[in-house]
């Protein structure tokens, strides 16, 4: 049997994408073909991984899908691997409602041993208590072991391991502590366009974390499942699907959505002018159209097809940065740069103007239910325009996130799970 492990932290900040990272890497220059995994709907550490494996990483999300299709999801790409990595988020048990749509949650669906990333910064005997508690919090939750991170020496460590010894928990390793892996960021997380090197990390993890114990953990319980069945979400489409893509301003694209549409065609916004000759579906997902404007601008061309194609009915789906492309223009403080103009909204990517909306969505339009993730800190510029439905969060509650429907354009913020 393959090996399976999900790697996950008691806090965010504790170094678990810097280590999912690293192993995944590490085990893949050894040979192994390693399958990425990333708990909750995060687009931005997926691209790290595929990075380092040279695979698609795969988003594992029990808000925006079924237990049963999340099972599905890690049976079908998990099939050819030798080894599973899942990258946790935030904490293990921080989900949208207590521990719902948690890391932990997704290890119970998957039954799937947790590897704790724990930062051991300043810390000394007092991490038997955190350890003891995570360990022994929730039964259903299969604690195998723990990483160390930002170790200070390796007295520190001996220290560390005692207290792994005297809970009865296996402890893998350590990370020491090194200012050449801290990571850039971004306001919307990693910044995904530099890549940092990972021969220093690399070589710090196979010295100092016990990787060849580490792959020898297991599922319990086989998993069964497979993308092809008739009830999946994303079950292969037959329409022909543009989708604008490029390395930035249109990046945040679940991989389902793409094996959805088997015969898509790409295009990028920056450069090409798109050809819809044939085509059903034009998909403009999020990224940062904003750090793009310049080239957007130029490319007159293609915003006048667009418009053109969405103003004589064809059919378009705009996540996040692909609603913002359609308004008429982004105002930055720079000034105003025009857009598609095919949605009669401005949209402010001032410094000034800068506020987070984040959080899980759902809404029914149509008889039909939509769920997804929302993410950024542009806003529309003045008064929120009218939505077409409302909008949840995961607890059901009224948000302000308005959906747009003009002719055969649907247009949000709100990254959909599946269009």
């Amino acid at each position: 049997m393959k090996s399976h492990f999900l790697i996950s932290a008691p806090t965010s900040g504790s170094g678990k994408t810097t280590i999912a990272r690293g192993l995944m890497a590490l085990l893949a220059k050894k040979g192994y073909k390693v399958q990425p995994f990333k708990c909750g709907p995060d687009y931005i550490d997926t691209k790290f991984h595929e990075a380092v494996c040279g695979r698609p990483s795969v988003n594992l999300d029990t808000f925006m899908a079924s237990e049963e299709h999340v099972r599905e999801l890690f049976t079908h790409y998990g099939a050819d691997a030798d080894i599973c990595v899942v990258e946790g988020m935030m904490g293990l048990f921080d989900g949208y409602d207590r521990d719902l749509g948690s890391s932990a949650e997704i290890a119970r669906v998957l039954d799937i041993p947790v590897v704790l990333v724990v930062d051991a910064k300043s810390a000394a005997y007092s991490v038997a208590a955190l350890l003891s508690g995570f360990i022994n919090f929730r039964k259903d939750i299969r604690i195998a072991g723990v990483i160390f991170n930002k170790v200070g020496s390796a007295n520190h460590f001996q220290m560390l391991q005692k207290v792994c010894d005297e809970l009865g928990v296996r402890c893998f390793g350590y990370l020491p502590k090194c200012a050449e892996l801290e990571q850039d960021s971004r306001y919307l997380g990693l910044d995904f366009s530099q890549i940092a090197d990972t021969a220093k990390l690399l070589t710090l993890l196979d010295e100092y974390v016990d990787w060849e114990t580490l792959i020898s953990l297991k599922i319990r319980t086989a998993q069964t499942g497979s993308l092809d069945g008739s009830d999946c979400l994303f079950a292969p489409s037959g329409l022909n699907v543009l989708i604008a893509r490029n390395g930035e301003s249109f990046s945040f694209i679940y991989n389902e959505v793409l094996d959805r549409f088997p015969h898509a065609q790409f295009f990028n916004p920056e450069a090409d002018v798109p050809d819809f000759d044939g085509i059903d579906l034009l998909y403009l997902p999020g990224g940062y159209p904003e750090k793009h404007l310049g080239a957007l601008v130029a490319n007159e061309a293609c915003r006048e097809a667009i418009r053109i194609y969405a103003e004589g009915g064809g059919r378009v789906v705009a996540e996040c940065g692909g609603m913002m492309y359609l308004c008429k223009s982004i105002v930055t403080d720079d000034g105003e740069h025009p857009m598609c103009g095919v949605l009669p909204y401005c949209i402010t990517a001032r410094k000034a103007d800068r506020k987070l909306s984040l959080g899980y969505r759902q809404f029914t339009l149509d008889g039909r239910e939509y769920r997804g993730h929302e993410f950024h800190y542009t806003q529309f510029l003045g008064d929120t325009p009218q939505s077409v439905t409302q909008v949840y969060n995961a607890k059901g509650l009224p948000v302000t996130t308005p959906v747009f429907k003009y002719k055969n354009v649907l247009a949000s913020y709100t990254h959909l799970y599946q269009i």
